[in-house]
């Protein structure tokens, strides 16, 4: 697990590889990730955005960014947390991936940025 804490919301990841859905013969290694926000603060938030920097080994640098997470901008209360899973493929099956969040602060309406801990991204079949 891969954790960072920033102005009190905590965000956890657990990546996966993803055997059943990558094919290394086709370059695709496909990983799936696990993210847990935690709101350790003293207000409600909201995420509004989110941007990931995703580096596959030989291929370089892939940004991403849009609206919410997952379809949705959800709204954590105080000492609650919001889950979700996503996937992201390579093409080298090896590489990292790192970001941030658009965070609202529902009591003074002010956003602020919050760290997505940089995570490692590696096949099983090339570690074996």
């Amino acid at each position: 697990m891969f954790s960072k804490i920033t102005s009190n919301i905590k965000v956890s990841v657990i990546p996966e590889y993803d055997s059943k859905n990558s094919y290394p013969s086709e370059n695709r290694y496909v990983f799936k990730y696990n993210i847990s926000i935690e709101n350790e603060g003293d207000f409600d938030v909201k995420i509004l955005k989110r941007k990931w920097l995703i580096f596959d080994v030989g291929f370089g640098y892939t940004e991403i960014t849009g609206d919410g997470v997952i379809g949705l901008t959800p709204e954590i209360p105080v000492g609650e947390n919001f889950t979700y899973f996503s996937n992201v493929m390579l093409r080298s099956g090896v590489g990292n991936m790192s970001g941030k969040y658009l965070i609202k602060n529902m009591k003074t309406q002010e956003t602020f940025e919050i760290d997505i801990p940089k995570f490692n991204l590696l096949s099983e079949v090339l570690s074996n």
